[in-house]
């Protein structure tokens, strides 16, 4: 009798591993159209529902490392807006090991991609961000930052169901702009819920954020601060901008504040925000956006225009059936970043910073960084918001290097380390992507930026 039941129980392990492994088997992507050849990595991408009673369901790119895949840490990726797509700004032009080609329908490997340090998991969230979706048409209409963390924790237990041996590994969460509140929300939602849990599988380390929104009042004052400076406003609209917008939420600013902030606009006039000294993307099809709202956008780098590479590339069926995405044909076309969500975003707190408190009490590593040619989410903003914080400095500010040249400029405090990288705009990986993968690399062994 005894030995029926390990025979039962062996069988019914045995079954539950074959479903698990047919659920992979049925995400994993073969090959990708216009795909270099030489990719040595493996790579997944699918739904996880989130919602079963809405049909709500988060789109997902894991693409693992070349090396050591087995035993790296799992890094989630998130981009802000809020409405913008991971897949197009993080993996597509950023971070990946693939960028899209001018021509829209090749890809060539990035040599700086992260997954040579970590198994990279791209999101798109909330439903209505990019190949993500609802079969309930007014969550895009009611989407912020309590449902999209609640959604992404949802999807992170389910997909480690689905990816069993990412269970107990090293996890960090990392994003720019935006995800700024996505992060750390994310991260709080999971530390709460690991207390009292001797080995969670989520097994959470800490979290990076780049030119991130993190307390809509100091990062006011530091972002008019910078625009002044830099020269790119007017004493005057200076002056009404501090005057108008500092007792307000940047996500809903009052009437009185658009009307500074539309001023400043033009006074801008046709440069990239995102990047000041860097030429705009000037293409028709290319939307300027407005200074507020929706921050990850087009690069800046080298191809100021590599936005529409993506536009073109995801939106192509072949890539889509390659990807196993858009299975539902929905009747709008692939977007770098969803208008709908990002205009009706609902609740969005005025500051991260007692969340950050917490995390740092808890002891969990946090980083943050910011690339200096950034008027959206300027480096201004964020030192102001880090020193509202009030922390003892443990390393006092200093240069760091790569290769004998200034890579940017650091400061470790206690509980938080804090990095600038010169020249790079508001997407750090894209303008500066070597001292970014050094800036990474750093942050995975918990180590200081180099001194020399």
């Amino acid at each position: 009798m005894v030995n029926l039941y390990v025979t039962v129980f062996i069988l019914l392990l045995l079954n539950c591993c074959n479903v698990i492994l047919a659920d992979q088997n049925e995400d994993k992507i073969t090959y990708l159209p216009g795909q270099p050849e030489n990719a040595d990595f493996a790579q997944y991408s699918g739904y996880v529902t989130v919602n079963n009673s809405a049909g709500r369901a988060l789109f997902y790119w894991l693409i693992e490392s070349p090396s050591y895949s087995d035993t790296n840490p799992l890094v989630l990726w998130l981009n802000g807006g809020p409405g913008c797509s991971s897949v197009a700004y993080g993996a597509a032009e950023e971070i990946g090991p693939f960028h899209i080609q001018n021509d829209g329908n090749t890809l060539y490997l990035n040599p700086f991609s992260w997954n040579k340090l970590a198994n990279l998991l791209f999101l798109e969230s909330p439903a209505g961000v990019g190949f993500s979706y609802s079969n309930t048409s007014s969550d895009l209409y009611t989407a912020g930052d309590s449902s999209t963390a609640e959604d992404s924790y949802t999807f992170l237990l389910r997909w480690f169901d689905r990816f069993p041996q990412y269970k107990y590994r090293e996890f960090y969460i990392a994003g720019e702009s935006y995800a700024g509140h996505y992060v750390p929300q994310l991260s709080q939602l999971i530390y709460r819920r690991n207390k009292g849990i001797v080995n969670p599988i989520i097994n959470f380390k800490g979290f990076m954020v780049g030119n991130a929104v993190i307390d809509d009042y100091h990062d006011y004052i530091g972002t008019f601060e910078y625009w002044w400076t830099h020269a790119l406003i007017s004493d005057s609209t200076y002056r009404n901008l501090r005057n108008s917008c500092l007792s307000g939420s940047s996500q809903h600013p009052s009437a009185i504040c658009n009307k500074a902030l539309d001023a400043s606009d033009a006074e801008f006039g046709n440069i990239d925000p995102y990047s000041i000294f860097t030429r705009p993307c000037n293409s028709t099809t290319t939307l300027k956006r407005r200074l507020r709202g929706r921050y990850p956008w087009m690069s800046r780098a080298y191809d100021p225009c590599t936005e529409t590479y993506s536009s073109e590339y995801f939106n192509l069926p072949e890539v889509q059936d390659a990807m196993h995405a858009n299975v539902t044909k929905v009747a709008y076309p692939w977007s770098t970043c969803s208008d709908i969500v990002g205009t009706y975003w609902a609740d969005s707190p005025l500051s991260m910073l007692p969340i950050y408190k917490e995390l740092m009490e808890a002891g969990l590593r946090i980083w943050v960084f910011s690339g200096d040619t950034d008027s959206v989410v300027p480096v201004t903003a964020t030192r102001y918001s880090i020193d509202a914080l009030k922390l003892p400095t443990v390393i006092k500010w200093y240069p760091w290097y790569d290769r004998g040249t200034v890579g940017g400029w650091s400061q470790v405090y206690k509980g938080l380390t804090f990095v600038t990288v010169t020249g790079a705009g508001h997407e750090v990986p894209l303008h500066r992507p070597r001292q970014a993968f050094i800036l990474f690399n750093h942050f995975l062994k918990n180590k200081s930026m180099p001194f020399v």
